[in-house]
């Protein structure tokens, strides 16, 4: 079955593959990174295939400034030029590809969010679950985060339900395409995404 054993292979194989490609790249930027933030990676839970918790690997984008009060700047106060840039080409996602090799995830799914999200899902939001989630996704190419949270779970699920190579394979081209144009990177008046907060009206 695709889904068990064939897309596992070709995850496996395309993670290593493009590890070692880009290579050159990922060691530039985290050394940008380093040099001018004073860290290069990013930890952070999400929840996985089955609703299980795993922790996925980026590069960093926004400083830890906090108010008075300890919390968290808004991102747009946070996220550095160097962050940016990495956002907009979509570099800080590619150490994805190490939850790949870890098993943690695919080169394609729906995106795994926050693991504080799990018991705000809906049963059908729920079901995106069912398959591991991806690096890129049907959601990413149609809109990222330009769209409503809930047309994303809802472009989401319907790739659980086509699941076959030949969408992943029209996904890995429009992801290409998309990260080339730049486009949905940001949803509108936000620097990056609003947090979901449960069923919309």
């Amino acid at each position: 079955m695709y889904n068990k054993f064939f897309k596992r292979s070709i995850d496996l194989f395309g993670a290593v593959f493009f590890l070692l490609l880009l290579s050159p790249l990922l060691l530039v930027v985290s050394l940008v990174l380093f040099f001018t933030m004073g860290s290069v990676f990013f930890v952070q839970e999400r929840g996985g295939y089955q609703g299980k918790v795993f922790k996925i690997v980026k590069f960093k984008t926004m400083t830890d400034e906090r108010d008075l009060y300890g919390n968290l700047l808004p991102d747009e106060r946070r996220l550095t030029a160097v962050g940016n840039f990495v956002r907009k080409w979509s570099i800080d996602e590619l150490l994805g590809l190490i939850n790949v090799l870890r098993g943690d995830m695919s080169l394609i799914g729906p995106r795994p969010q926050l693991a504080e999200y799990l018991p705000r899902y809906t049963p059908e939001q729920y079901r995106r679950h069912e398959v591991m989630p991806g690096i890129t996704g049907w959601a990413q190419v149609n809109g990222r985060n330009a769209i409503s949270w809930h047309k994303k779970f809802e472009l989401d699920v319907w790739y659980v339900d086509h699941l076959s190579f030949w969408l992943d394979m029209k996904i890995a081209l429009m992801t290409v395409y998309k990260v080339l144009k730049k486009a949905d990177i940001n949803q509108e008046g936000y620097a990056t995404v609003s947090a979901f907060q449960g069923v919309e009206n």
